[in-house]
């Protein structure tokens, strides 16, 4: 069903089935997995066979699947992709996930559509616009504040998504194109070659360097722990998990996580409630530094914040566990205020790069007020170690025993039953309703005997009807509505059980409803712009007929379609490195002797043999890395999963 406003949803990332059926178990009231084709991670796709089981598995706890569609399309892709719509909403797929407004041209089933955070949504217009036009569900962009988020909620009455856990592209969602100019390689395709993790050199006007070699547009990771509740009350309902090329450890750590904190948020707030049945129990203890990150930052949902960049390393560094108190031969002794465990992985810092070791062995050689005392012995060799001393800061990126507990079982998820035995003309009746109102009633033959230990029979049915061990469900309530007590085989009740929780369960999917695309508003609602440039990426003539039907009158083709031969933004961040190296404009306003001799010049960035303008567009607070696309790729033809056929739209004004 579509989100209530009632209703908070927790939205994980699947990049296979088997990690999206670990998610629902862990939490997650719905998931989001790629299917086939252009779902905008390689090496992320599953077949459609494997979709429909987790459907099927996911409907069971009346949680939702989306499939993510969000590429922008070539004009030869639109019946491929056409054909695999029908095809996942014939698996039972409740919604799907896409950019590319070409699709909303098409012939497509009445499945619910979601805007991508792609699609760039950062205002209220736009949030209106796509609403008006048959979205049923908006990702908002992850630069925007609370106060921002709450601005749409009041104009915008569809759901609205907003990610608040995991990896943040520096570049607001689909206007980034630096990998295509410079590989070829399209993130809004994508196929992304991560840029934004290398490290560069910038200088400032005058050619002075300010940061050398630094990864400046590595950002941290996304945490909004702390930010929930109040995303909440801004108007958010779901809530979306980073990380669809994530292991099923990640998965399972960052769904745990996330579920206890909305838990103990809709303890408190019974105004709310949960977007899927069930109750989560947890077999561990989540931990969010535990899994890769970069750091933690809430990003903007607070405003500006002065460190939200990775600058040192785009590496995971971890926890820090101590430092090392003395070198030998093969081996070093550290201090730690943990456990360790032979196979955990250790770093350190050394000239700006991070040195790993792999802890072949560890022995724990004391303790005392100050910690615990152990002796590693690398895998690697120690003059292999460069710059490891007395002092170094030892920080653990894995944590072997803590990711042994995760390859176990370390959830389950149970929906609450009541439970009532009675009788019928010939036997017996289970009566079975569940915490969604779903109720069965199964009858089986056996004849009935009065029971000679009427309090030690009666036990024994409460018993035998309380084994649901193996299902997805629990007993919160068995009564016995009987005559008078009898004595029934253990094997007869058994089978009676076992099949009134398969007629159950059948109940429940057939009562999952999925619902109907939304219907577009009428008369035809008007864009908020009349032009657009590559920035819309306009990809296919269907995308172009869409926004000519909703008024834009001047249309550039995206950027892959190798029109833009000369430098244009490549780039649009709210990340600013004049900010970040206390050179804003902005922050120069009152200190005396400073305010007015500062101004947003452009900047240089420097990888290798790439070389970008920065240029700074102060009353939005962006940053615009500029550059051109390379001879080769321009010459190359646009990229398509199917044969090449020239795009024959072009920068024109549409015919009457």
């Amino acid at each position: 069903m579509s989100l209530s406003d009632h209703q908070l949803e927790l939205l994980s990332p699947a990049k296979t089935v088997e990690i999206g059926r670990e998610a629902i178990l862990h939490g997650a009231d719905a998931v989001y997995i790629g299917g086939p084709a252009f779902g905008a991670r390689h090496n992320a796709s599953n077949e459609l066979a494997d979709i429909a089981g987790l459907v099927e598995f996911a409907h069971r706890y009346h949680a939702r699947i989306f499939v993510t569609m969000n590429t922008i399309l070539h004009d030869a892709e639109l019946e491929t992709a056409r054909k695999q719509i029908w095809q996942l909403y014939d698996a039972g797929v409740d919604a799907l996930i896409v950019q590319d407004m070409g699709l909303l041209e098409m012939d497509l089933p009445p499945i619910q559509l979601h805007a991508s955070t792609q699609c760039d949504i950062r205002t209220v217009d736009k949030a209106r616009f796509l609403g008006a036009v048959g979205f049923s569900q908006l990702v908002l962009a992850r630069e925007l504040s609370l106060e921002q988020i709450r601005a749409i909620r009041a104009a915008a009455d569809t759901p609205l998504e907003y990610f608040i856990h995991g990896a943040l592209c520096v570049a607001f969602s689909g206007q980034c194109y630096i990998s295509h100019a410079d590989t070829g390689r399209s993130a809004n395709r994508g196929d992304c070659s991560q840029a934004c993790r290398l490290p560069y050199t910038l200088t400032d006007g005058q050619g002075r360097v300010v940061a050398y070699e630094k990864h400046l547009l590595s950002m941290k990771d996304n945490d909004q722990s702390r930010n929930l509740e109040a995303l909440i009350d801004a108007g958010i309902r779901s809530f979306k998990i980073e990380g669809r090329y994530k292991d099923i450890g990640y998965v399972k750590n960052i769904t745990g996580h996330y579920r206890r904190l909305l838990d103990d948020i809709l303890e408190r707030r019974p105004e709310f409630s949960r977007a899927s049945s069930g109750t989560t129990r947890l077999l561990f203890s989540p931990d969010v530094d535990k899994n890769f990150h970069r750091g933690h930052t809430d990003y903007f949902a607070q405003g500006r914040q002065p460190d939200i960049g990775a600058f040192d390393s785009p590496k995971y560094v971890g926890t820090q566990l101590g430092s090392v108190i003395r070198i030998g031969a093969d081996h070093f002794d550290m201090t730690a205020d943990a456990a360790m465990a032979n196979g955990d992985g250790l770093n350190y810092m050394h000239k700006r790069e991070t040195v790993g070791i792999l802890a072949n062995r560890v022995e724990k050689i004391g303790g005392d007020d100050e910690g615990q005392r152990w002796r590693v012995y690398p895998n690697e060799a120690m003059a292999a170690l460069p710059g490891l001393k007395v002092g170094s800061v030892i920080h653990r990126n894995r944590d072997r025993q803590w990711e042994a507990a995760l390859q176990k079982k370390s959830a389950e998820r149970r929906v609450a039953l009541r439970l009532i035995l009675s009788e019928h003309a010939g036997g017996l009746r289970l009566s079975i309703s569940d915490e969604d109102g779903v109720s069965t009633i199964a009858d089986a033959a056996i004849p009935l005997q009065p029971a000679e230990q009427p309090a030690q029979a009666e036990s024994a049915l409460r018993a035998s009807l309380g084994k649901l061990g193996n299902t997805m469900f629990e007993a919160a309530q068995i009564d016995l509505a009987l005559s008078q007590p009898w004595f029934v085989p253990a094997a007869a009740i058994n089978a009676l059980r076992r099949d009134a929780i398969a007629a159950h369960e059948a109940a429940r999917l057939a009562a999952w409803q999925r619902p109907p695309r939304k219907a577009p508003a009428q008369p035809c609602p008007a864009y908020p712009e009349t032009q657009l440039s590559y920035l819309a990426n306009v990809y296919n003539e269907k995308a172009r007929a869409f926004y000519q039907k909703h008024g834009v009158q001047l249309i550039d083709a995206a950027y892959e379609a190798h029109q833009e031969a000369g430098e244009v933004s490549l780039m649009i961040t709210k990340h600013c490195l004049r900010f970040s190296f206390n050179l804003c404009p902005k922050q120069a306003k009152g200190v005396q002797g400073v305010q007015g001799q500062v101004r947003a010049e452009p900047m240089t960035l420097v990888s290798g043999n790439e070389r970008y303008t920065l240029r700074f567009d102060c009353k939005p607070c962006e940053m615009h890395v500029v550059g051109a696309i390379k001879p080769g790729v321009l010459n190359s033809p646009p990229p398509s999963a199917v044969p090449y056929s020239p795009l024959v739209f072009h920068r024109q004004r549409p015919r009457n």
